[in-house]
């Protein structure tokens, strides 16, 4: 449960917050025991947590489990620990504990992030992106470059957290105007604002069309849920929007949280296509409190479905299900670049024979 170099985007961003708010957090006279703390967090999670189900998890045996290892003559490195073991056990990157010493997060989502990547940082930087050379760009939070003798636009976006705004998105969309698509790289993206998603969306055309359906948890039961709302593509008029041509979107399980939600927004739009690996999931809403000992917790207390009503909180599937070929990127190849490459030149093709 010790602080590794990793952390989610959106949990950095907190974190980055905590400094300005440390008389907020941990005021000295806050002296919650730690017993109370244990199970106020416990209960806090049992009534308000939104994915028991597509966990599996049985948090009244993980109470039963840890809670007799708390007595109130506990250290709080200690506390921290069975606490952080506690949230552990949801397998959730939103779940999380602050303290002024420690941070937790699942470490069994930060493994299969790592052990399941689906990309070759070096043959995407020196092959695709020509970052060793005079010829690499980057626009806002976007690095990009043409492919395919200028057919084709790459554009590597690694955080959410990067601009990805109107002019940034002008800008890239005329400057590629002649290509006859775009593949979108977002493996490895693990999140970031919400905003860059709209602002990616707006790229596309929206009719109104449904993206998804949020439910927020509403009572003490484990599946009490108030309405479900429904969202629809935002229509508004921007410089940038309305691009038709075919998206290619690379996806992997380090695609998480706000990279996952993108990754369910594109199926409702029939010439946007992921390839790669299921996403890392993370598509419900954080958010949290103080504990009685001036800790910070959050965990995901909202649902996001989508229209069919599926729940990929877990990871929304590819449309073209592609693993990283190694004999490809010994060469200096990105087989799942080249892949998306194909997809548009023959989509491309097809459409310009259905005119004749």
């Amino acid at each position: 449960m010790s602080l590794k170099p990793f952390l989610f985007a959106t949990l950095a961003a907190l974190a980055l917050a905590l400094p300005a708010c440390e008389d907020l957090f941990w005021e000295e006279e806050m002296q919650g025991t730690p017993t109370e703390t244990f199970d106020f967090l416990w209960n806090k999670v049992d009534r308000q947590y939104a994915f028991f189900d597509v966990k599996q998890v049985d948090w009244q045996q993980v109470y039963d489990s840890l809670r007799p290892k708390v007595s109130d003559d506990i250290s709080d490195d200690s506390l921290f620990h069975l606490m952080g073991r506690m949230l552990n056990t949801l397998n959730d990157g939103h779940a999380n504990l602050i303290s002024p010493f420690d941070l937790s997060y699942s470490d069994a989502v930060y493994r299969k992030m790592e052990q399941q990547k689906n990309v070759d940082k070096q043959v995407v930087n020196l092959h695709y992106l020509h970052i060793a050379d005079d010829h690499y760009h980057k626009t806002g939070g976007i690095a990009h470059h043409e492919l395919r003798n200028g057919t084709i636009a790459y554009w590597s976006y690694s955080s959410f957290e990067g601009k990805a705004d109107s002019a940034t998105l002008s800008y890239l969309t005329q400057h590629y105007a002649q290509a006859k698509g775009i593949v979108l790289d977002l493996r490895q993206n693990k999140g970031g604002y919400i905003a860059n998603v709209w602002n990616l969306l707006n790229l596309l055309p929206n009719d109104g069309q449904v993206l998804y359906r949020t439910q927020i948890k509403s009572g003490a039961g484990h599946e009490a849920f108030g309405p479900l709302k429904e969202v629809r593509a935002p229509k508004r008029s921007v410089s940038y929007g309305n691009y038709q041509k075919p998206v290619m979107v690379l996806v992997d399980r380090g695609s998480y949280s706000a990279t996952s939600f993108f990754a369910l927004c594109t199926k409702a739009y029939a010439h946007v296509q992921l390839i790669g690996d299921t996403t890392g999931g993370g598509l419900g809403l954080p958010n949290g409190g103080q504990l009685p000992n001036g800790w910070i917790y959050r965990f995901s207390l909202t649902r996001t479905l989508s229209p069919k009503g599926m729940n990929y909180e877990n990871g929304v599937p590819p449309d073209h299900y592609l693993r990283l070929d190694p004999k490809a990127t010994a060469q200096g190849k990105d087989n799942l670049i080249e892949y998306a490459c194909d997809l548009i030149e023959n989509q491309t093709s097809m459409e310009a024979a259905s005119r004749k």
